[in-house]
């Protein structure tokens, strides 16, 4: 019986990375002596253990077989006769399907050293095919390591995954938990990269992929290409360390510049209205979790006015507030501001004049929100015991009072 570090943990170590997790695999034993020793019983597919003192995972080395379309279609074989490498081919990458004893000694029987040290993603053998997560996985790999490139002969084995339907069977579940962890790297555009390269976004994302070849107009937008646009402002949003809420509004805040009029183009007018029906679409697709539908709903909608907020009088700046519920939920009305950031910094043509410009209309906003906030909607309602019908009215006149005095009357069109 041996016991291997195999993985990630393996590849980052020789990356210089720092090393969280720990995934181990055990050569030549049984289930049943895996128990005697302690080890707890956790998984449901094949035999992993949890390790009595670290809770570490232990999986009993495997092979595994193809047996219907999707991710779950496998049969798993393990026994104590199945070798390390037998194990180890089975793994998605090279750079994935390396180990190393308890001496430190690393068995890398696929070429992995090798591939770290050119910066390439290559697949192990042609069993990768058999997993259409395994594209996905990649691409996230690819946002965490964007130096890395995508093998000519992997990216040649993904495409036909795709056009063989593969990708197809992919459950939303686990689309989006991949794309999530992927737009939480710190260069999430390289991970759409490699969707692109492939075919597999216009499977995954079709609303996003038709952004590219999409123009706008270069006065304010230099990098003119939408698509383009969008990748700029997910890196941007990355760079500034904003959460999966916001990341997720930043790439879906303009899906409606491609069902414009093609004849206006590169004018997008009423973009913001058509992108609405498309990301409601995305999310009850991908089953995306409410936090991030609803924000990503809202700034699709709202960032065009948001832009244009140091130009708003005092009355459509309150009425912005009310339509975004910010009276209630403030905190989602600054991600949609801090989304809205992006959008406007994530512009790099020739010069990084945009991207370095500062964004007045945050503060400006939460100012305002901040005097609107303050107003006692309470006392009015008092007041208005007697014509209750009129305490909306009244509210609403007071928080634009309160927001005129707050922004010194600097709201004129």
């Amino acid at each position: 019986m041996q016991t291997y570090v195999v993985g990630g943990a393996v590849r980052d170590a020789l990356l210089g990375l720092a090393v969280k997790d720990h995934d181990h695999v055990v050569v030549g034993a049984t289930p049943e002596q895996m128990i005697a020793k302690g080890f707890r019983p956790v998984g449901k597919d094949f035999p992993v253990f949890l390790h009595p003192q670290t809770q570490e995972e232990y999986a009993l080395a495997r092979t595994e077989r193809k047996t219907a379309p999707g991710y779950k279609g496998f049969v798993f074989h393990t026994s104590a006769d199945v070798t390390l490498e037998e194990d180890l081919v089975r793994r998605d990458l090279t750079i994935n399907a390396m180990a190393r004893a308890d001496d430190g000694a690393i068995t890398d029987p696929y070429g992995g050293r090798r591939d770290i040290e050119q910066r390439v993603f290559r697949h192990v053998s042609d069993a990768f095919a058999e997993d259409p997560v395994r594209i996905l996985r990649v691409a996230r790999f690819a946002a965490r390591f964007s130096d890395f490139t995508v093998a000519p002969e992997t990216n040649a084995l993904m495409k036909r995954m795709v056009d063989e339907g593969e990708v197809d069977a992919l459950v939303a579940e686990r689309v989006w938990q991949e794309l999530a962890r992927g737009l939480m790297e710190h260069k999430p555009s390289r991970m759409f990269d490699v969707l692109r390269d492939c075919g597999a976004l216009t499977r995954i994302l079709p609303e996003l992929d038709a952004l590219w070849g999409v123009p706008q107009p270069a006065q304010w937008h230099p990098e003119i290409d939408t698509g383009v646009h969008v990748m700029q402002v997910i890196d941007c949003a990355a760079r500034l360390e904003r959460d999966l809420p916001v990341r997720f509004a930043c790439l879906t805040h303009d899906l409606g510049k491609a069902v414009t009029p093609a004849d206006n183009w590169p004018a997008h007018h009423g973009h913001e209205g058509l992108g609405v029906k498309l990301v409601e679409q995305v999310c009850k697709r991908l089953r995306v979790p409410t936090e991030c539908r609803d924000l990503a709903v809202m700034t699709t909608r709202e960032h065009g006015n948001v832009g244009r907020a140091l130009q708003l009088r005092a009355n459509t700046i309150v009425t912005l507030f009310e339509r975004c519920d910010a009276f209630r939920k403030p905190a989602r009305f600054t991600q949609m501001l801090l989304a809205t950031e992006c959008d406007s910094r994530g512009r790099i043509g020739a010069n990084a004049s945009f991207a370095e410009a500062p964004f007045p209309q945050l503060a400006h906003l939460e100012t305002a929100l901040a005097a609107a906030r303050g107003v006692n909607a309470g006392e009015i309602a008092q007041a208005c015991a007697d014509s209750p019908q009129r305490i909306p009215e009244r509210v609403h006149a007071a928080r634009v009072g309160a927001v005129k005095a707050a922004l010194k009357e600097e709201d004129v069109e």
